[in-house]
Parts: structure tokens; C-alpha cells; sequence
């Protein structure tokens, strides 16, 4: 399989084909201006930053990149999901993380110049905005707001994976998982009578692929702080109730 950003954009039968449109062109500097990493450019500096990045768009289960694929953009999603991971020795799924509209992957190996290191594909229809590298760097150079945003972003990606690491290395089960949902309730969660609401559904399998365990480990995890009254589960929405009831190890 091809990856996303490896075909070329005159390949009449690939599914991966460059398909912009007026609209999709007119909509990049409101799509660049919702991203915490351009919105602080004037319009002047916003209307050359589009000019050099280029939108694609993705079916679900496209495959955007593989290990080793060149690191030449940082990528922004402006519609649609998608799933960062790499493959175990043993041929499992590893899922690193989920990017959402307004945030931005692929962005270390842009920095760096460095080829990937993990797989993207997209868990939903997407658009996608492409990011030179080159343009990430004159950015950084030439704008305080936007190095200060980038180095914002690095950092938060560091002390994510740094916590995932420590709760799987220290944490059981139980803790990783509930290490999991704190992280989710941080990134999706919405305050209710009876909690934290993390708004974004997520599969079983998916949440035993990020925390290393088995989707029955998971399934009968939840059954367990559901009974204990730690969290709710409806219509596969998962509030979190009582908080302290499950040590964190992070």
C-alpha cells in the first residue's frame, strides 16, 4: 500500500490524487487562522503561508504515512480524525495517539528533517492541510509567537508520552487504564452533575491497544469501576464520578 503523501499529485487512478477545489483554496488561511500555531500571524503573513501549503483529503482507513516515509510536512487536520501508532515486533497495534481538528501531527519530523517514525491514517474522512517544512522553520525564525506555540506543542507531546511510558512501566491494569481516561477527560472532557463527560467515543480495542492490555482486560476493567460507582458508562459515553477512587500512577 502507497502511503497518502507519497503519491504524486498527476496519478490519474490513485486514491490518494491532490483534490482541491476553489472553495477548499479560498478556506485555507480560516482553516490556518484556527490553528494555535497561526493565528497570532498578521493577514499579510497568513496569505503567504497559504500559498505554500496544500490540502488533501483522505477516506477512512487511508493510510497518510508509514515508518521511514519522508518528514517533509507538518500536518494539520482541519477535518475528520486521525490515529498515530506503530506496530509491536509481535505484530500488534500500539496506538500513540488521536489528532483532532485544529491540532497538528508529523510536526517533530518536520522540525527535524528526520523520516517518520510511527504510522498515520485516518479513522474518518479527512482534510488535511500540508505544512512545508520549510515554511515551519522561516515561521520559527521570524516570529516569536509562533516558535513559542511550536515549542508549546513539543513539550506537552514530551510530557504525554513520558506519563504513557511511566504507567506502563509502574502502573497496573487497572491504573493504566484509569491513567487513560484522566488523559481523555483532559483532552475531551465536559463537566456535568454527575462529572466529567469525556465527549469522544473510543473503542475497546482501541483503548487496550494505547495502554497495552487486552480488549477483555478492558472490557471487565470497566465493568469493575462501573460497579464501584467510579465511573458511568451510557451510550458508550464514559463519565468519570469519583476521581480518587483509582490511585493515578503519573
Amino acid at each position: 500500500m502507497q502511503s497518502v503523501l507519497a503519491a504524486t499529485p498527476d496519478s490519474a487512478h490513485s486514491p490518494f490524487s491532490n483534490r482541491r477545489s476553489a472553495a477548499a483554496m479560498h478556506d485555507k488561511t480560516r482553516y490556518l487562522k484556527k490553528s494555535s500555531i497561526f493565528e497570532q500571524l498578521t493577514d499579510a503573513e497568513l496569505a503567504q503561508a497559504q500559498a505554500q501549503c496544500q490540502f488533501r483529503e483522505f477516506s477512512r482507513g487511508d493510510v497518510i504515512y508509514f515508518p521511514r516515509d519522508s518528514g517533509d510536512d507538518a500536518l494539520l487536520v482541519v477535518k475528520g480524525r486521525v490515529r498515530t501508532y506503530h506496530i509491536t515486533g509481535d505484530g500488534k497495534q500500539a496506538i500513540l495517539g488521536f489528532v483532532d481538528p485544529g491540532g497538528m501531527f508529523g510536526e517533530l519530523s518536520a522540525f527535524n528533517g528526520t523520516a517518520r517514525d510511527e504510522y498515520a491514517d485516518a479513522i474518518e474522512k479527512c482534510v488535511i492541510v500540508q505544512i512545508p517544512r520549510t515554511l515551519l522553520l522561516d515561521l520559527m525564525s521570524q516570529n516569536a509567537d509562533v516558535s513559542r506555540k511550536l515549542t508549546e506543542v513539543f513539550s506537552e507531546r514530551v510530557k504525554r508520552v513520558e506519563r504513557r511510558l511511566k504507567s506502563l512501566l509502574f502502573g497496573s491494569s487497572r491504573e493504566r487504564l484509569f491513567d487513560l481516561l484522566n488523559d481523555l477527560a483532559e483532552q475531551y472532557g465536559v463537566g456535568s452533575p454527575d462529572g466529567v463527560v469525556i465527549a469522544q467515543k473510543i473503542s475497546h480495542q482501541d483503548m487496550a491497544s494505547i495502554i497495552g492490555a487486552t480488549r477483555e482486560t478492558v472490557t471487565i476493567t470497566l465493568g469493575e469501576l462501573q460497579s464501584e460507582g467510579v465511573i458511568e458508562i451510557n451510550r458508550r459515553r464514559i463519565t468519570i464520578c469519583r476521581k480518587e477512587a483509582v490511585p493515578s500512577v503519573v
